[in-house]
């Protein structure tokens, strides 16, 4: 939990304030994960605090919604084309990745 928090303070995901009059704030919790080793051993406990989103209304709290995720063709796709011209593939994963978006309207959550 302490290094969840950590990074979301290191990137300045949010600041403490007072919610202006006639705003709801939403509501947040923490999910819980285990991550195992080859073996089915717990080598690892992950926390992230998530925001209860499910409270909101369309059209009163939010408009719409994205999520920039690839889909399974688009991976089939590049795959086809590595393996075509006999290329390299590279991959990576970014650390708190979720973090680092930019939001253009104001959002007010209670704090955990």
């Amino acid at each position: 939990m302490k290094s969840e928090l950590n990074s979301m303070e290191k990137n300045g995901v949010w600041k403490l304030v007072t919610s202006p009059q006639g705003w709801k704030p939403i509501g947040c919790k923490w999910v819980f994960k285990t991550k195992g080793n080859s073996k089915g051993q717990v080598n690892r406990y992950k926390a992230r605090l998530v925001a209860k989103g499910f409270t909101q209304k369309e059209g009163i709290d939010y408009n719409e919604t994205f999520s920039p995720v690839s889909t399974k063709d688009s991976l089939r796709i590049i795959m086809a084309l590595v393996a075509k011209f006999d290329l390299h593939l590279h991959q990576m994963d970014v650390k708190t990745a979720f973090l680092n978006g930019d939001l253009e309207e104001e959002i007010y959550m209670m704090q955990p």
